[in-house]
């Protein structure tokens, strides 16, 4: 018996994620918003991994955008739902501010 790890590490994305994501972004209701915002992360994305000969960043980039798209629908639905969120604690105070 051989012991296998509990957590796999995600595979890299494919080379045309980064487009394919744009793309994804860019038919979104919000692409007005996202599409500034997911330039400059994968503008700084791209410099540190230039800088650093590391791709993780890129990676990091697109799984978490892929995230944000993926999950936009089940958001926009709660908050559609009128739901109260007068009492949430702001992202920021929890996982700190993005410098």
């Amino acid at each position: 018996m051989t012991a296998q790890p509990v957590h796999q590490p995600a595979p890299p994305p494919s080379p045309a994620a980064a487009a394919q994501l744009r793309e994804r972004i860019s038919r979104h209701a919000r692409a007005a918003q996202w599409l500034p915002a997911f330039e400059r992360d994968w503008s700084h994305a791209l410099e540190t991994a230039r800088q650093t000969f590391d791709l993780t960043p890129l990676h990091e980039t697109i799984r978490e955008w892929s995230g944000r798209l993926d999950t936009a629908p089940a958001v926009a639905a709660f908050l559609a739902g009128g739901m109260d969120t007068s009492d949430g604690v702001p992202l920021e105070d929890v996982i700190g501010s993005r410098g």
